[in-house]
């Protein structure tokens, strides 16, 4: 049998597929991790749960699907973009890792926006300076934790660790090293001036790989630890986001995905390179293909701490209902007329990213009144990530992108009403997908290209297929513009009270 292994690194979870090609499913399984705030602003996770989690469900796969480790034959990785993982010169986990939601760098990023000419910066790198560079993070490790600062060794993302955790090899996947601050995106090479902003040697960041690129074999202690058979390959990987929008079929100019995770991505594919500072770009895994992209701080890791800190008491309703707490929450919120009632949210809860950036914006609850109750807070929530979903398009447009279909993915999707609000505000058809399980598929399929068992890209659309569209309610949509004027004009008055 010929397998292929794909783990998915993710902000909330960390998810295992095995795949048989060319279009078999065998098995998946998951588990929880654990995101902290220690402090606001913060977003921080503990890599050493993220190996826990593998060594776990490596051997859960094997068992629900009955196949032999050797079966396997290559493995992809892929997970939230950009973490920063620090090692010192032993393989040591220095620190918790800093995720990309992670808004504690605003001074670094102003410190770098005035040395360093903006507009050169964004032409060079493909990205503007903003919170997501892993440049102000290690900036902010310097000034904060300098006996850290001063041990790092290598510095690298969420997947690349496992890779190293499976094949002692280090090295970066493009999409990290691009969205990190340090490719020259004319030449598509790490470049050692934009190393340097950080302050850190050339060498503390690993060769830079193509997510399809063989980056080492399993080795003795991977196999040890995993169950894994020694020698087996594994590619560099892939950026959750873009693995997932393969898996999805987002191949062509005007396709967009809507990603519901731990946070919310919205991603197009094209083949012309277009750097704008209000979004990020990221190479597609089609190779010559590129993929602008935004990405908000927040998402279902919100949905979560909205559920643990004001609606933990209905879980035993849920329960009793034989239903989800989303799902009991979720029926609350469609009793609820569009708008909740004149009640907006700004999910800025972790600062925010794409497309304002700024790491000093909060969460806002406005509007309150004593006639709301908890579905019209839950349906604010979700109807706050579609207004923020519309300013993305809107600046995809803007740019000079021109969406047509939209396709929904991960768990967030499996929410029909909340889709069914995402194609209101939108004012467009929303395309949900069955048998999308996320980027750990896209993982996989990148592993069977990267070891030669297929040269077919578009491949893996054989393991998705188009469910329920959602057409957009007219009534809705029209209740919907003047609730979006609003959340755009709330977040704009409100900016200079943030900083």
């Amino acid at each position: 049998m010929t397998m292929v292994l794909g783990l998915d690194i993710g902000t909330t979870s960390t998810i295992g597929i095995l795949l048989r090609l060319p279009d078999e499913i065998l098995a998946t399984a998951s588990r929880p991790v654990t995101l902290r705030s220690p402090q606001i602003g913060w977003a921080e996770e503990d890599p050493a749960e993220w190996w826990k989690n593998v060594r776990s469900i490596i051997p859960e796969l094997l068992e629900m699907s009955g196949a032999k480790a050797s079966d396997i034959r290559a493995i992809g990785t892929t997970g939230m973009l950009p973490a920063v993982v620090l090692l010192d010169s032993a393989g040591t986990v220095i620190r918790p890792s800093i995720q990309q939601s992670d808004g504690r760098c605003g001074v670094e990023v102003d410190e770098l926006k005035v040395e360093c000419d903006e507009a050169a910066f964004l032409a060079k790198a493909g990205n503007g300076i903003n919170q997501q560079l892993v440049t102000a993070k290690l900036r902010w490790i310097e000034r904060h934790e300098p006996e850290n600062f001063k041990r790092i060794s290598t510095v690298l993302g969420s997947y690349d660790y496992i890779n190293y955790r499976l094949t002692g090899a280090l090295a970066v996947e493009q999409n990290w090293a691009l969205e990190a601050g340090f490719v020259d995106i004319t030449r598509h090479e790490i470049d050692d001036g934009l190393v340097a902003l950080a302050h850190v040697a050339r060498s503390v960041v690993p060769p830079k790989k193509a997510s399809h690129a063989l980056t080492g074999h399993i080795d003795e202690r991977g196999a040890r630890e995993t169950g894994l058979a020694m020698g087996t390959p594994v590619v560099a990987g892939a950026a959750d986001m873009i693995a997932s929008a393969l898996g999805a079929g987002v191949v062509d100019a005007g396709d967009v995905l809507l990603k519901f995770g731990g946070a919310v991505d919205i991603l197009t594919a094209t083949d012309v390179v277009r750097p704008d500072a209000r979004l990020f770009l990221d190479y597609h895994l089609v190779p010559g293909l590129f993929m602008p992209n935004g990405c908000m701080s927040t998402g279902g890791s919100a949905l979560n701490w909205f559920i643990e800190t004001f609606a933990r008491g209905e879980k035993e309703a849920a329960k009793a209902a034989e239903l989800t707490v989303y799902q009991y929450l979720d029926r609350m919120a469609e009793q609820k007329n569009a708008g909740a009632a004149g009640l907006t949210i700004l999910p800025y809860l972790l600062g925010e990213k794409t497309p304002i950036h700024d790491p000093a914006a909060r969460g806002v609850v406005e509007g309150l009144t004593l006639s709301h109750d908890l579905g019209h807070m839950w349906r604010a929530l979700l109807e706050s990530y579609a207004y923020a979903i519309r300013h993305h398009i809107e600046v995809l447009i803007d740019m000079g992108h021109k969406p047509l279909r939209y396709f929904v993915s991960d768990g967030g999707a499996q929410s029909r009403i909340w889709m069914q609000i995402v194609a209101d505000v939108l004012e467009a058809p929303v395309q949900r997908l069955s048998g999308h399980p996320g980027s750990c598929i896209g993982a996989a399929w990148t592993a069977a290209i990267g070891a030669g068992l297929t040269d077919d890209w578009r491949g893996i659309t054989r393991f998705v297929t188009f469910a329920e569209k959602l057409e957009p309610d007219v009534e809705n949509s029209r209740r919907y513009r003047t609730a979006y004027r609003r959340y755009r004009d709330l977040s704009r008055q409100l900016s200079p009270l943030w900083q």
